[in-house]
């Protein structure tokens, strides 16, 4: 079977249109003169391509595979997901975000490299197969646009203050005019599409907007979602982006060949597109969602009929001709976010994304980057666009800077925070094959655009990650420990709640930590989720703000207001939600922490390890930024009895500290002191000594001995106390002691993680832990090979980092 069609791409050329055939396919040409506007002659080919079957019929049997159309997509596809990732490996060391290794993926198999190849493209390529390459890529910015909807949160219009307007609006006007008035001046040097009114317009006004997308998977990849800079970024790109779909749509409209009644239709078909989605999908949507039970998927169908929904909005954009890519975001905008849907949506949808229809969305605009064209063209061709983008660039990195100082941002934090408004990513691109679509833009044009988006994005990137470091804030160099709190003073805790189910023996551990009228708790209780299935993170203090429904946790609040009603005065307790990235949230802790300026931050620990990987890794970061001492606790089920409020201080309970030196064996003991004021506590503490006192750091020891000797003269009399000293000569001696001294009787084992221990008494031990966060002690008496039932204990003291 053979077809006729002009099969042939032209690239232009200093010496003309070169044209570009498949040669391997053709079984017949023929040539026709056509006349272009310059009235010149060229000969224009009409070629005979012969059609092969879709599949192959295999290697074996004489067939080439890579004749055939899907065996072409299956092998590109793979060849640049493979390129892609292999580059990202490369440019991780270089702080470069993956969207750099996408695009030089796309590059690589396009006509700037491999597809300048003869044999390249009579072996690799064909037209059908391209043909399927690009559409399957136009589903990947659809769906792309369409996710971006899902996880936008309009509403965070009513959060945002002056600085995020300011910088906003500065940010987009100041780089847009000027640009747009220098490219009024350079008119006569481009070409007619380009030297258009409309044309002017949309590109001054891309390079004055910054869109949200881009930031959210930039600052996700370098966990920066949830820090200071990220969220005000975040927030002056939502109002950008406003900003910017109500250009383009206008832009849109003022393409329509400039006749009043396409406009005028055009803007009834977004109006009744509008309508149709805020009255019909909408309400079904929240439907869906309130019905939803919580921590449960939504049923399939829905799902399927959504993600069928996309398409059929995007079919509905392209015939309204709105677009196919802003008929999905309609879609997606109409969507609630957060946890249900949202969430759902995400997760339902992120490999089909990003490991299988974004590939050939970068297929696609490295198919359109042509380097050699680029070059081709002159100077004189490409100088008005190259000189707008350098002065857009210029302009919005140095207007929001100078913005941000003047509205008091300290220098390094508005310095970074400009370079994060000026990235450019996927959003952009999207933007470049529409208006090459459009013959807004060339081959050439859209090249160069291409490439300065790679250099713009992958020089700021670097800069933004040896500039801004989040951590810093919490590098405090006050005292916020148990042993150096001031006597007769209110101590604050934070506690956090990853899961409300071990509620129960938390509220246990805060009462047998013996609040009085002398020594009352302040605590701070931190619900921490996971942020699915929106874009923004959000942080909600109880007595400020109004928590949305999907993030409610009424039962645990609930159940410890009923606890603080029973200590009385002796515990306040206050409420905070945090919803952010699981890699994030010890920021959200560690933040809280210093605001409320805690003594202690009390983490969970389940022993589930399929569930806790998460937790583990918060619990593993909170310990090495805190800015307070912080306590692990791994409870084992004695702690969490079904009697939450009533008779637990009817029974006496036996606890015991493992003293093996070191500042966070004495915040332990200094913690376990406080408990065994605690009239229904009986307590042992065990000290370990090396034999003949060897290893030992002189300045360690004394302290250690100095904390010993206050707990042994404040206790001597109490009746409720024991104290032990036991010399070890290595750790196998010291596992040995602790199994000799337990009896299975404990209930709760006290123990300091590891600072300034000393290392004879571990020594053999390293194989041996499985929890890194617990320390080798804390791991071992954890572990369900240890006998009894004792939960668990872990105390870090403050490590002073300013």
């Amino acid at each position: 079977m053979t077809r006729l069609y002009p099969s042939h791409r032209l690239v232009q050329a200093s010496n003309g249109w070169h044209q570009h055939f498949n040669h391997s396919r053709i079984t017949q040409e023929q040539f026709i003169n056509l006349t272009t506007e310059g009235n010149s002659t060229i000969p224009f080919p009409i070629v005979c391509h012969k059609l092969h079957n879709f599949q192959s019929a295999g290697f074996f049997y004489g067939d080439n595979p890579l004749s055939h159309s899907f065996s072409l997509v299956i092998f590109n596809f793979a060849f640049i997901s493979i390129i892609t990732r292999f580059i990202g490996v490369l440019l991780k060391p270089l702080k470069q975000p993956f969207i750099i290794s996408q695009i030089l993926g796309g590059i690589i198999v396009g006509p700037s490299l491999l597809g300048r190849s003869i044999w390249y493209q009579r072996h690799m390529t064909s037209d059908s197969a391209q043909f399927l390459m690009n559409n399957l890529g136009v589903m990947g910015f659809m769906f792309f646009a369409f996710m971006y909807g899902v996880k936008a949160d309009p509403f965070i219009l009513k959060r945002i203050g002056k600085l995020h307007i300011c910088t906003a609006l500065v940010g987009i006007i100041i780089p847009t005019g000027i640009v747009f008035i220098v490219a009024l001046s350079m008119r006569k040097n481009m070409d007619e599409d380009l030297a258009k009114f409309t044309s002017i317009g949309a590109i001054a006004g891309y390079l004055g907007i910054t869109a949200f997308p881009v930031l959210y998977h930039i600052l996700t990849e370098f966990n920066l979602l949830n820090s200071d800079v990220g969220k005000v970024a975040l927030s002056t790109a939502v109002i950008s982006d406003m900003i910017g779909l109500v250009l383009v749509l206008l832009f849109e409209a003022a393409f329509q060949e400039v006749k009043i009644i396409k406009i005028l239709w055009y803007f009834i078909c977004i109006v009744l597109m509008t309508v149709f989605l805020l009255f019909c999908v909408r309400p079904a949507m929240i439907w869906i969602n309130n019905n939803t039970p919580e921590g449960q998927p939504v049923q399939e169908s829905f799902i399927v009929a959504i993600l069928l929904g996309t398409f059929v909005m995007g079919f509905l954009g392209d015939f309204f001709g709105i677009s196919v890519v802003k008929g999905s975001l309609f879609l997606g905008l109409a969507i609630p976010d957060g946890p249900r849907v949202g969430a759902t949506l995400e997760k339902k949808t992120a490999a089909i994304l990003v490991d299988f229809l974004l590939p050939f969305s970068f297929i696609l605009v490295g198919s359109y980057t042509d380097i050699y064209a680029m070059t081709a063209s002159g100077w004189s061709t490409i100088s008005p666009l190259f000189i707008m983008v350098i002065i857009g660039y210029f302009l919005k990195f140095f207007s929001t800077w100078i913005t941000l100082h003047l509205l008091g941002m300290p220098f390094r934090d508005g310095l970074t925070l400009s370079l994060i408004m000026s990235l450019r990513g996927l959003v952009e691109l999207i933007l470049f094959v529409h208006w090459i679509q459009k013959s807004i833009l060339k081959v050439p044009g859209f090249s160069i655009l291409v490439l300065m988006t790679l250099v713009l994005t992958s020089a700021f990137c670097p800069l933004i990650s040896i500039l801004y470091d989040p951590t810093k804030p919490y590098m405090v160099n006050q005292r916020r420990n148990m042993q150096h709190h001031p006597p007769n003073t209110e101590l604050r805790i934070m506690l956090c709640i990853f899961d409300t189910d071990v509620i129960h023996g938390l509220i246990h551990l805060l009462d047998i930590s013996n609040p009085t009228q002398d020594f009352p708790f302040s605590v701070s209780a931190l619900r921490l989720t996971e942020l699915l299935g929106r874009a923004n993170p959000l942080f909600i203090d109880h007595e400020k703000q109004k928590v949305p429904p999907s993030y409610q946790w009424y039962n645990t609040i609930h159940v410890l207001e009923r606890h603080q009603q029973l200590q009385g005065a002796f515990m306040k307790l206050h409420f905070f939600t945090a919803v952010t990235p699981k890699n994030t949230m010890f920021r959200d802790i560690c933040e809280l922490a210093i605001e409320q300026e805690a003594s202690l931050i009390i983490l969970p620990f389940n022993l589930d390890v399929v569930h806790n990987h998460a937790v583990k890794e918060v619990n593993s970061q909170v310990l090495r930024n805190s800015p307070c001492s912080v306590a692990i606790f791994v409870d084992k089920g004695f702690l969490n009895t079904n009697n939450t409020l009533g008779n637990f201080r009817q029974t006496k309970h036996r606890f015991a500290v493992f003293f093996l030196g070191g500042g966070d064996s004495r915040e332990a003991l200094v913690y376990a002191d406080r408990m065994l004021a605690h009239h229904d506590v009986s307590l042992t503490v065990i000290r370990f000594l090396s034999h003949n006192f060897i290893g030992y750091n002189e300045i360690e020891k004394k302290l250690d001995d100095g904390i010993v000797t206050w707990f042994w003269v404040k206790n001597e009399i109490n009746q409720r106390m024991v104290y032990r000293e036991v010399m070890v000569k290595n750790g196998e001696e010291t596992i040995g002691a602790i199994q000799a001294m337990n009896d299975g009787a404990f209930d709760l084992l006290i123990v300091g993680r590891k600072q300034g221990i000393n290392p004879i008494l571990l020594t053999g031990l390293s194989e041996w832990t499985e929890s890194e966060e617990l320390g080798l002690i804390g791991d071992y008496v954890s572990s369900a090979d240890f006998f009894g039932s004792a939960s668990v204990l872990v105390v870090q003291q403050q490590i002073l980092r300013g």
